[in-house]
């Protein structure tokens, strides 16, 4: 019997929604309020929420809570949250910071749900408002109360009526929800809101966000059928897991647009690494909004512009666009506003261009723009616009009017009408005009065609839909598995471990390059062959045993930017040079300290963004001491002169105070600095982000190959990618790592071409950092921690490992091998394979957040064809907002009674506990008997549902 069931688009979701409560609802859908501080002062505070709210009906009871009144607004008062007689969903506080601790603690005692701080005088106040903030975090954690703010303006949920702020008026209901972290820009947007009469589902002023973060209302809004799209207004990020993971299970099914201040905030100052020089703060903002599916624009207006066509119109498959006009001028602005936006105009068909013919004047413009000239009348726009959404060339369409002498503004817009949807094609409109065209503007706006009074604005739109999908694809599209053999023993962690600590007892935090390069080719990245020597004659032998030509480099554990002090000798062809390399670089160092005895300049350079050089030196002979030879020469490395005739990359990882470590790649080589081409990116990395990353960049084009030149390869290099991402991930005392220069070669006549790092760096945390300390990662990494063997009863060996995106492949030979009554128990209805097997459902199921879910699949690999195949799946999703997680459970119908169902719900199980999870609950089918002695055997409490053929298990963890 199939032992299976998490609900998904059927009936069992919709039992699970009418059961399931968020303690946000509390704050927008509250049967009860509490306004805290309620006054009849004009123009206070407290008068205003309870005027607000009482004038707004919302359908609940507001208590204004007062111990110096009887009664305000004629409303009966209360002295305290504990004296009102019914149960408060809501407290809303507006009274001094200081008294608000005291007060979260009397509605903690009052059983009161959530709450709304509206006080200043907190974090933004200084060390003493910190300690408030602790203070009202710790009593609201004592009674799990959810708190909006502090230093907010409120909330308004326009659809029900609630007006909890102390704003003017209240927002116009609609679709759009939107969060800022600014209580004055809310209210300047509520102003402009009604000038463009733009409708909110829910309008949230977030404040210092003490508790309730990003990550709770993009789930919240996530959830809320009236939401269609989600727009932030954002001056920090806060929470950055909290973020990244609620926006990208959102995003794919809502548009979450950003719009953040400080763009213009000045990048990192220059590491030790170069990665850290060329990582700016808001260059890796923009990376996360990337990697979770997020839209980032630069105006209001853009913000609200771009939310209301994603609402309307589907996003583009790609970046070209088809623009018809009856004016080649506006055409024009708008191919280079297109252009500069990052759009491409569309190539027109030869199919599409003899159609054209036949159908316009014989002077139309007869290329993109297609300009059908001034005469023409509405029968001749929709003949030219059907032939131009025909064309499989194009990705969207922009139909531009200008009213001129033969022009019908309001006709051509009734004519349009059924071109509203085009499949997987959006359309917009640019009626150009003052009055004359505002009756075709509402003609095509009700018919859901967004239209933009200037054609520029409309192709700046375009390329940001172009840009939402470009994000959303690079999220969701199936990467290639690591190439790693199993069998090579990478990555070898025990001598990258032995590596790290040996340095850190040693007090280091740098180093050598010989080091670096070891645990780069730990994780299986080529290296150039590396010989360490301490004399002129170890650099001879080293040389004479690589072979001339060779490379000689200063070996220090202090300085890394080696070229800046004369410590590289290139191309030396003999014994002799290389006995005059290694005189070289140890004069240049004693003329350095000669100079400078203290090597002011050395520890400027290298402490810019972090305590290393400083820590190395204290530890090695202290700061103040002038420096000795051997605190700077250890002697020197002896590689061969590899032929530069391929592209030199830089790979390398620093770290950001919001996200922890990011990834960085780009042109690379001694000026890496002054060409700035690069693209930053969050690890963990798969081979589609890996190829992603690189298209940011300007060299992606090259190393495809350009002017006759293979292309070097990309497979490999993604490969590479991946494993330095692994590095990064697995060894967190690395704080900055960089290889510069990666040497990409693309193949040529004999020479079949390759990667290899020529050099690398690796700085360590300082010693008295604690591993609790170490940063975090912003996205979590595949938790191997899962990963174990197990046996069937009839002795098969199966790897019981959380899913991966990878897995999408297997997951379709899976769904292959079950039954009707597999699927049936799994989802409460029929479901064709075809429809189960889509990429885009399957996405939902391999291409996880293991923060949010944890999905284990039972994978069996035969012993003699190592072909792979998944026989069962287990899943762990947490309910937002909760301490809950439902599970679900699907084994192949073949494998079915040999106690994996049991096993997998019992790893789950443990999942679970180790996550943190308070309960574990599930729907089953009431005649999926073998899922209930399953849960029965494992502890679960079975009890039916309001729907009869529904039973529910539960069990607390």
């Amino acid at each position: 019997m199939q032992k299976s069931l998490k609900p998904t688009s059927d009936r069992a979701f919709d039992i699970l929604q009418a059961e399931r409560l968020n303690p946000l609802d509390a704050i927008f859908a509250p049967k009860t309020v509490a306004v805290i501080g309620a006054s009849e002062t004009p123009g206070s505070v407290g008068r205003t929420l309870l005027w607000n709210l009482i004038t707004n009906p919302f359908g609940g009871t507001v208590f204004p809570v007062n111990p110096k009144r009887h009664s305000v607004l004629g409303i009966k008062a209360y002295p305290k949250i504990a004296d009102i007689p019914e149960a408060i969903d809501l407290a809303i506080i507006a009274t001094p910071a200081p008294t608000v601790p005291r007060i979260i603690a009397e509605c903690v005692d009052a059983g009161v749900k959530s709450a709304i701080v509206i006080s200043a005088g907190f974090k933004e106040a200084g060390a003493e408002g910190i300690a408030l903030e602790q203070e009202i975090l710790a009593q609201a954690r004592r009674g799990n109360i959810r708190i909006i703010g502090p230093n907010c303006l409120g909330v308004m949920s326009p659809l029900s009526g609630l007006n909890a702020t102390f704003a003017s008026a209240m927002a116009r209901p609609g679709n759009v929800g939107f969060i800022s972290q600014s209580g004055a820009l809310c209210t300047a947007i509520l102003d402009w809101s009604f000038q463009e009469n733009v409708g909110f589902s829910a309008f949230v002023s977030i404040g210092s966000m003490l508790d309730v973060g990003w990550g709770d209302l993009i789930y919240y809004l996530g959830d809320d059928p009236h939401t269609k799209s989600i727009v932030i207004y954002m001056e920090s990020i806060g929470d950055a897991r909290s973020f990244i993971s609620a926006a990208r299970e959102v995003a794919l099914t809502k548009p979450i647009i950003v719009i953040k201040a400080g763009r213009t905030e000045a990048a990192a100052k220059a590491a030790a690494s170069h990665t850290g020089a060329l990582a700016g703060s808001d260059a890796v903002l923009d990376a996360a909004f990337r990697r979770c599916g997020v839209l980032r624009v630069n105006s209001i207006s853009d913000l609200f512009d771009v939310a209301e066509v994603l609402a309307k119109q589907p996003r583009p498959k790609g970046p070209r666009l088809t623009i018809l006009t009856n004016a080649g001028g506006p055409g024009v602005l708008a191919t280079d506003a297109l252009i500069e936006a990052g759009g491409e105009l569309t190539a027109i068909s030869p199919e599409a261009i003899a159609s054209f013919n036949k159908i316009l004047p014989t002077h139309w413009s007869h290329n993109n723009p297609i300009d059908i000239l001034g005469d023409a009348d509405p029968q001749r726009y929709t003949q030219a616009l059907e032939i131009a959404a025909n064309d499989p060339n194009s990705d969207g369409l922009l139909v531009i009017l200008t009213p001129q002498a033969m022009t019908d503004p309001t006709q051509t817009a009734e004519q349009l009408k059924p071109y509203a949807q085009i499949p997987g094609k959006p359309i917009l409109a640019s009626w150009m005009g003052g009055a004359e065209v505002t009756a075709g503007e509402t003609i095509l706006n009700r018919q859901s065609i967004p239209t933009y009074r200037y054609p520029d604005t409309a192709t700046r739109v375009f390329s940001y839909m172009w840009q939402s999908s470009y994000n959303l694809r690079g999220i969701y599209e199936t990467p290639i598995l690591s190439a790693v053999d199993p069998n090579s023993g990478l990555p070898e962690r025990n001598l990258v471990k032995n590596i790290i600590s040996a340095a850190r007892q040693d007090g280091r935090t740098i180093l050598t390059e010989f080091e670096s390069k070891q645990i780069l080719a730990a994780y299986g990245i080529p290296v150039v062959e590396t010989c360490v020597a301490k004399s002129e004659d170890e650099a001879v032998k080293c040389a004479e045993s690589i072979g001339y030509p060779v490379v000689v480099k200063l070996y220090s554990h202090v300085i890394t930017h080696k070229t800046d002090v004369g410590g590289v000798q290139l191309n030396l062809r003999d014994a002799e040079a290389v006995r005059q390399a290694y005189r070289t670089i140890k004069s240049s160092i004693e003329e350095k300290i000669a100079k400078d005895p203290h090597y002011s300049a050395l520890k400027t350079e290298n402490s810019a963004l972090s305590t290393h050089t400083s820590a190395a030196l204290s530890v090695q002979q202290g700061l103040n001491a002038p420096l000795s030879l051997t605190a700077l020469f250890l002697g020197v490395t002896v590689q061969p002169m590899v032929k530069t005739d391929g592209y030199e990359l830089i790979i390398g990882s620093s770290l950001d105070p919001q996200f922890g470590p990011v990834l960085l790649f780009g042109t690379g080589g001694q000026l890496v600095e002054v060409f700035q081409d690069r693209a930053i990116a969050l690890p963990p990395l798969n081979t589609t982000l890996a190829r992603r990353m690189m298209e940011h960049t300007k060299i992606y084009k090259a190393l495809k190959g350009v002017r006759g030149r293979e292309s070097v390869d990309m497979a490999a290099l993604e490969q590479l990618m991946v494993r330095f991402s692994q590095l990064v991930v697995e060894q967190p005392w690395i704080k900055e790592i960089d290889i510069n220069p990666l040497l990409a070669i693309p193949p040529t006549g004999l020479n079949s071409g390759g990667l290899i790092a020529l050099d690398g760096r690796i700085v360590l945390h300082p010693p008295d950092i604690q591993a609790e300390q170490l940063p975090k990662l912003a996205i979590r990494p595949y938790p191997t921690q899962y990963i174990s063997e197990w046996a069937m009863k009839k002795g098969m060996s199966v790897t019981i490992r959380p899913i991966r995106p990878e897995d999408e492949p297997l997951m379709v030979q899976f769904h292959q091998t079950l039954s009707e009554e597999s699927v049936y128990f799994r989802y409460f209805h029929l479901i064709k394979l075809s429809q189960r097997i889509t990429h885009e459902r399957l996405t939902r199921i391999c291409f996880i957040d293991y923060d949010r879910e944890m999905a284990l699949v039972a994978e069996h690999q035969d012993a003699e064809t190592k072909t792979r195949q998944i026989l069962a799946v287990g899943r762990l999703s947490k309910l937002h907002g909760t301490d809950a997680a439902e599970f679900a459970m699907i084994v192949s119908d073949r494998y079915q009674c040999q106690g994996l169902g049991t096993e997998l719900v019992r790893r789950l199980l443990q999942v679970g506990r180790q996550e943190n999870i308070g309960r574990v609950t599930a729907n089953i089918l009431s005649d999926n008997h073998g899922m209930q002695r399953v849960c029965q055997k494992l502890g679960f409490h079975l009890q039916p549902t309001s729907d009869s053929t529904v039973m529910q298990a539960e069990i607390a963890l």
